[in-house]
């Protein structure tokens, strides 16, 4: 696997509802083993990946939705690019290429 796929791959799963576990998984385990260590600067830490988590997983069924409609649109579009429907399986550099190459 590529590291732009594994990458892909590592943003989609942030957005996941298990990401959340690993995050409390996370939190417990610190405050068993190491809880002298857990002041406000440990407290924060956790809040910034929880805000992080929250905001990757809004931007992500943001994006899913948009993705979705576009695709009715496409599909309902009878002069639309039907390969245009799964454009978004591609990698993020392989769609500006797409895009630069249209735009000539």
């Amino acid at each position: 696997m590529r590291t732009a796929s594994i990458l892909t791959h590592l943003g989609t799963a942030t957005a996941r509802p298990w990401a959340f576990l690993v995050l409390v998984g996370y939190a417990a385990l610190w405050l068993t083993f190491e809880r002298e260590t857990f002041d406000w600067h440990g407290f924060a830490t956790l809040a910034t990946w929880a805000m992080t988590l929250f905001i990757q997983r809004a931007e992500h069924r943001d994006t899913q939705a948009l993705q979705a409609k576009l695709d009715e649109l496409l599909r309902a579009n009878s002069k639309a690019k039907d390969q245009l429907t799964t454009i978004d399986e591609e990698e993020p550099e392989e769609i500006e290429r797409q895009r630069r190459e249209q735009h000539r």
